[in-house]
């Protein structure tokens, strides 16, 4: 599946590949599929050279990351989180890092946040903030939740004079508000 910023897809690819076979200018072949001369060499030479597996989309996730932390200060940074149990400010701080980089790595190790840690043993006391299922039921409409909204109703000054009357002379019993019931089952 090509990106969705991507001209061609894969059979365009191939379509690129095989008009050039046939004997077309690489110019023309742009021209035709909406795309640069630039691209269809591409898709032509990686074609020559791989064959049809080079025309499948590729990951454009960089083959080394410079920047990255070494392991051995990763290792550094989740032995002072397990030894001392501090946020990421102080582990960055002592270690002379950005606090942020701690951040990741200590999310990159699956370490656990320090509110569901028990303050004096360390151990893990609540797994997540939220549960998986909340509501389930086993057959439909069991669970039924309602809500009701008032909403107050806006006079209309300038239909007073066209208001109808009842028998008794008073005006109709028309509340000053309107309720807007809503109903979700599951």
């Amino acid at each position: 599946m090509s990106h969705r910023n991507a001209r061609t897809t894969f059979h365009g690819r191939l379509l690129i590949v095989r008009r050039y076979q046939a004997g077309w200018p690489k110019a023309h072949i742009a021209k035709a599929m909406g795309v640069s001369r630039k691209c269809v060499h591409t898709w032509v030479s990686r074609f020559e050279t791989e064959g049809e597996d080079g025309l499948h989309d590729r990951s454009s996730r960089p083959h080394t990351s410079p920047t990255r932390v070494r392991p051995s200060v990763e290792n550094q940074i989740v032995a002072w989180r397990k030894r001392h149990r501090c946020g990421p400010d102080e582990i960055a701080a002592k270690l002379g890092i950005c606090p942020r980089t701690v951040s990741r790595v200590l999310n990159r190790r699956q370490m656990p946040h320090l509110r569901e840690l028990d303050p004096m043993t360390g151990q893990v006391i609540r797994a997540s903030k939220t549960t998986a299922v909340r509501y389930e039921r086993s057959r439909p409409g069991e669970l039924v939740h309602m809500d009701v909204k008032k909403l107050g109703r806006i006079p209309m000054r300038w239909m007073a004079s066209a208001r109808t009357r009842t028998c008794s002379g008073s005006r109709s019993q028309e509340r000053p508000w309107i309720r807007l019931h809503s109903l979700v089952g599951r």
